[in-house]
């Protein structure tokens, strides 16, 4: 995703889009008290997006005068945490936390009960991660995206590729590589990152697309070459690493990115002061640190920028699904 050109060029239409995520009613808005502030992650403990969550807990909890907690409600995809996001009360004292996951869903699973964009109120995109185009150094004889480009097109049906499931973020990531690229793989689905990077390391599949946190240390290893990275500009943690733009596909830019949600109909000046609180949290040297620690890059959309912004991602990830056929496991 462009999110520096999406910012520019769609932050204009925002006002009228914010019509999407609910009415909005003075009223509404209430100042934070003592009551803990619950934030809905709705994936698994331990998974990135918790990780994230939990890394700001300390911060966030300075900055809205009032104690955190997180509360995990994994399953299907992240559609039940969602769920209680979307009904929960309007008045603040509920936030959620999402990944890009929320923009796939709805293309994924044949019935969401909640619409992705008008049931939702959003804050901020608060992170983002690079992938990394990562390969088995053993199986794979090319050492630079061009060479694997033409290493896949000599042999279509040699080479397959691993992915956190069907219809995650690591498998269209890989999916637009091969479609942008003109070449064909054959797609090997697992329940999760880690096994997927074991059978990569262990050459059963030749090569995928891997979050940074996760490829960094085995790449340094020597256990993965890297060929590329996802977005616009090379990644600090690899920076002899180009991206993929620079080897032959021009314009490619992916990532994934975590943001902060509130259910719809929260009110104007209720969002306002819920974003300025999470931007002070995500100014401190802890909360950065951290992130950058979790190869995650830290930043602040504003809710305006916020809107525009995922209905762009939705818009393109839908596509994506399409080309790849993908389904809920």
């Amino acid at each position: 995703m462009r999110l520096s050109l999406l910012l520019g060029r769609r932050a204009a239409v925002a006002l009228s889009l914010l019509s999407l995520a609910g009415a909005f009613t003075p009223a509404q808005a209430q100042t934070a008290d003592s009551r803990p502030l619950r934030l809905i992650v709705p994936n698994q403990a331990g998974s990135g997006v918790d990780a994230v969550a939990r890394s700001m807990s300390n911060g966030l909890a300075a900055a809205f005068g009032r104690p955190i907690v997180i509360e995990n409600l994994p399953g299907s995809g992240g559609l039940i945490g969602t769920q209680q996001i979307v009904r929960a009360p309007k008045d603040g004292s509920v936030l959620g936390m999402v990944s890009s996951n929320h923009v796939i869903n709805p293309f994924i699973y044949k019935h969401v009960p909640f619409d992705a964009i008008k049931d939702i109120t959003p804050i901020s995109v608060i992170a983002s991660s690079a992938l990394v185009l990562a390969v088995n150094p053993d199986t794979v004889k090319a050492r630079s995206t061009r060479e694997f480009i033409a290493e896949l097109k000599a042999s279509p049906k040699k080479f397959s590729y691993g992915s956190a499931g069907n219809g995650t973020v690591l498998h269209l990531a890989a999916e637009y590589f091969l479609g942008e690229a003109g070449v064909q793989a054959q797609h090997i689905p697992y329940k999760g990152t880690a096994a997927m990077t074991t059978d990569i390391i262990g050459g059963q599949v030749h090569f995928g697309m891997l979050p940074l946190v996760v490829a960094a240390p085995q790449i340094k290893a020597g256990k993965l070459r890297a060929l590329a990275v996802s977005t616009a500009s090379r990644n600090p943690a690899l920076p002899d690493v180009p991206t993929v733009a620079e080897s032959g596909i021009p314009n490619f830019e992916f990532d994934s990115w975590v943001a902060v949600i509130g259910p719809a109909g929260m009110a104007p000046q209720l969002v306002a002061s819920t974003y300025q609180k999470l931007k002070e949290a995500m100014a401190t040297k802890e909360i950065h640190d951290s992130f950058v620690a979790q190869g995650f890059t830290p930043m602040t959309t504003t809710p305006e920028q916020t809107l525009p912004l995922l209905v762009s991602e939705l818009e393109k990830h839908g596509k994506l699904v399409k080309r790849s056929g993908a389904t809920a496991d």
